[in-house]
């Protein structure tokens, strides 16, 4: 393997992405991802050597299965702003295999995008991803499950079901049936409004009254699209990648994400309140095609669980912290965060307010809107009453429960 050519003398400050992928195109993108994320700040002959060392290990054997992870918009900076758990999934399998399975990390939208990963999968052009739920919905509808209005009232309640046995039911077995796709683990957040900077020297909003009649940019879900259109909220379905230049030339009033997202997007610049609404599931999920998880023998299987499993308590460990200490998403916002620095109001909406919106939106109050989908989501499950299952097992630890003091389990066990 060549050697990458640097000066002898350490250079100071972070290395350019430029800089980054000449050490990645000599050693491979997982390998300088890996480098990278141990490392946390270095030079580029420091990231070269460790990058060379990680090529060495994880090319030591020949790998029995090799894994194409689209992992949409990702690199090594933003996945520290939004844990979604990629990495610590790339690491952790190969650790455990003993590299039988190696895994191809392509972020950056080099192969495929938030909206595309998941037809792409299907359709083998790679083997895994990472996407939200809520884009991926457009080639995967079964997703919409997650998305019914104020279904999950916490974060906590979020990973809770995702720990829950009957998430096997609910979620993945009729997943992976309809649509080919193994649900391997998933960050949780709740959506909310970002609003551009047409509101920057606005009111803060404290109620659903100011929100009626704004234009807000919606992603691939149908039940999204529910919730924004009894709200008055307005959904026009904009791609993610031109999300950024809508709130910044005004074009819509706000988007529909969540905090995280504002972050790793880089959007904090063009936001300047983002508020807390949480109607309905930000999750940005890491999903496997079901046949190339058939084609491992038992042990790697069940080596795929593990550090699924392993992953998921990671990912509810550190983005409960890069919610407050990297994205600022608390009031008031930390000094050094994205949002202190870029100004982004945090509209912290009171637990009356969101239940007005509750009555408004939600199934459990208003059941007519939701009775097509609900009966197509109903029959994929093989019959289960998908909204009224999660939303009980949502409500079974307190509304006040921390997410992660969440216990976690290994949902396929039972």
């Amino acid at each position: 393997m060549a050697k990458i050519i640097t000066s002898s003398k350490p250079e100071q400050g972070s290395v350019s992405r430029r800089d980054f992928f000449r050490v990645a195109a000599t050693y491979g993108m997982s390998s300088t991802m890996l480098a990278a994320t141990a490392l946390g700040s270095f030079t580029l002959p420091q990231l070269a050597q460790a990058a060379e060392g990680n090529a060495k290990r994880r090319y030591k054997k020949e790998a029995k299965h090799v894994l194409k992870f689209g992992a949409s918009g990702f690199n090594e900076n933003n996945l520290l702003i939004e844990r979604a758990g990629c990495i610590d999934f790339l690491n952790d399998i190969e650790e455990r295999t003993d590299g039988e399975i190696r895994v191809e990390f392509i972020g950056d939208n080099q192969i495929c995008g938030q909206l595309n990963c998941v037809k792409k999968t299907q359709q083998g052009i790679v083997d895994m991803f990472t996407a939200s739920t809520q884009n991926s919905a457009g080639g995967a509808p079964y997703l919409n499950v997650l998305d019914y209005a104020y279904m999950f009232p916490t974060r906590a309640s979020q990973y809770h079901f995702l720990y829950h046995p009957d998430s096997q039911k609910l979620l993945r077995d009729p997943l992976r049936k309809k649509h080919g796709l193994q649900f391997l683990f998933s960050h949780c957040e709740l959506r909310g409004l970002q609003m551009g900077l047409g509101w920057k020297d606005k009111p803060l909003i404290t109620s659903i009254e100011q929100l009626r009649g704004t234009k807000n940019r919606v992603t691939g879900t149908q039940l999204g699209r529910i919730a924004m259109q009894l709200l008055e909220l307005n959904p026009v379905p904009i791609a993610w990648s031109e999300t950024l230049d809508g709130l910044k030339q005004g074009l819509i009033d706000g988007a529909e994400t969540w905090a995280g997202a504002v972050g790793y997007a880089n959007m904090s610049p063009v936001v300047s309140q983002s508020v807390d609404l949480r109607f309905f599931c930000g999750t940005e999920a890491t999903m496997m095609s079901a046949s190339m998880f058939d084609s491992f023998s038992g042990d790697l299987q069940d080596a795929v669980m593990e550090s699924s499993y392993l992953t998921q308590v990671k990912i509810q460990a550190a983005q409960e912290a890069a919610l407050v200490n990297t994205v600022g998403a608390s009031t008031p916002s930390l000094p050094g965060t994205l949002f202190h620095k870029h100004g982004v109001r945090m509209a912290s909406l009171s637990d009356e307010e969101r239940a007005k919106a509750e009555r408004i939106c939600a199934p459990e109050f208003n059941p007519e809107p939701w009775t097509q989908w609900r009966e197509r989501l109903d029959k994929w499950s093989g019959g289960q009453d998908t909204y009224g299952s999660i939303h009980k097992i949502a409500r079974e630890i307190p509304r006040d429960m921390l997410a992660e003091n969440v216990a976690p389990r290994r949902w396929w066990k039972g």
